[in-house]
């Protein structure tokens, strides 16, 4: 199979052609071009999304196959890679939702994007600092972890640092290379220095249920800023501002985007489940009852758009939605085009709308 048009390539964008060979990128070939200067399809790399609730009208807490309707839903936005994140909850409701996406994770679903593994967003977080999980927050320990680890494998873990016993899980979990985040959390910046030197490697939905930056206290936002190299943040422009954003940008090297989509992402307005929340979707936002956010209905392709309004090139909206979560899970066969990674690829008009999807070489849409 081969798609002709411009192409974003390590080296730049190329107006040629790219050839799929048995679900991977066998060729390059074409000559610099500037996108700009032409309508034809742009071909960029897969988004990776490393922190997904639900889509579709299913959310991961609820089991079943949850995980795979919110997988193949993600995937029509051209989302290609994802992990599936689960909610604060009681030990039972996790083991139930893990139990699940662990038999999703072993039949992966046709027509949807690749489900890497499990983000653990709690319940190993601040309780003063739950936003909008359910009050389960408790200490965490390493026999929970391989509990569920067990059922579906965990790829990062959302921890707040100050809590007892925490900082020796974090040292723990990062030599197994967990990717721990520090997050939900009212930590000190020093107590977030602590938590990176023990193996902590990035911020969950930076901004988001954290300490914020005082010029006298300066928080979680404060180290993130001064010390991380990887961030995730809600390009949604709802949670976070556009001026807070760009600082974000030009403070922390490879800040990367998620969606934190609920079960409300590709559905109408509404009544949606979170864990044990009811939320609801009111235009471009979702919220409890009492009007506090409460994830997203964000996909990957509005993300990008949402970048490209602010100013961002294309070549850079992409590797902030491809290349940079693709590095900071430890993936060396996507995230960019180029021969010997995995064919996954959306095609964009010329208003960066999503036209095709594939996955592994797989058409989702077309």
């Amino acid at each position: 199979m081969t798609l002709e048009g411009n192409i974003l390539t390590p080296e730049g964008w190329f107006r040629g052609e790219l050839t799929i060979r048995q679900g991977r990128i066998a060729g390059v070939s074409g000559t610099p071009v500037d996108p700009e200067e032409n309508d034809a399809l742009r071909i960029i790399p897969g988004f990776i999304d490393l922190h997904v609730h639900g889509g579709g009208g299913a959310d991961f807490m609820e089991g079943n196959d949850a995980l795979a309707v919110l997988a193949r839903t993600h995937a029509r936005f051209g989302t290609t890679s994802l992990l599936g994140t689960s909610m604060t909850a009681s030990r039972e409701a996790l083991i139930h939702a893990f139990r699940d996406a662990g038999r999703v994770v072993a039949a992966p679903p046709a027509q949807a994007a690749d489900i890497l593994g499990i983000h653990l967003e709690g319940p190993f977080i601040s309780p003063d600092m739950l936003g909008a999980q359910p009050p389960h927050a408790r200490p965490g320990t390493i026999e929970a972890f391989d509990e569920l680890d067990a059922l579906a494998p965990i790829r990062v873990i959302t921890i707040a640092p100050e809590i007892e016993g925490h900082m020796a899980l974090i040292e723990t979990l990062a030599a197994r290379g967990v990717r721990v985040q520090l997050g939900h959390t009212a930590a000190t910046h020093d107590q977030c220095v602590d938590a990176l030197q023990a193996g902590a490697r990035g911020f969950t939905h930076l901004y988001n249920a954290m300490s914020g930056l005082h010029h006298r206290k300066a928080g979680v936002v404060g180290a993130a800023l001064a010390h991380g190299e990887y961030a995730e943040l809600i390009a949604d422009l709802v949670h976070v501002e556009k001026g807070a954003l760009l600082a974000a940008r030009r403070a922390i090297p490879h800040l990367y985007m998620v969606t934190d989509a609920t079960a409300a992402a590709g559905m109408p307005e509404g009544e949606y489940r979170l864990g044990e929340h009811r939320v609801f979707k009111q235009g471009n936002s979702v919220r409890l009852a009492d009007g506090g956010l409460a994830g997203s209905a964000l996909t990957m392709d509005v993300a990008l758009r949402n970048l490209a309004g602010l100013g961002l090139s294309l070549a850079e909206a992409s590797q902030r939605l491809s290349l940079w979560p693709a590095r900071y899970l430890g993936l060396s066969n996507r995230g960019v085009l180029t021969p010997g990674y995995r064919a996954d690829i959306v095609t964009l008009s010329s208003r960066l709308d999503v036209e095709q999807v594939w996955v592994a070489g797989q058409t989702v849409i077309d």
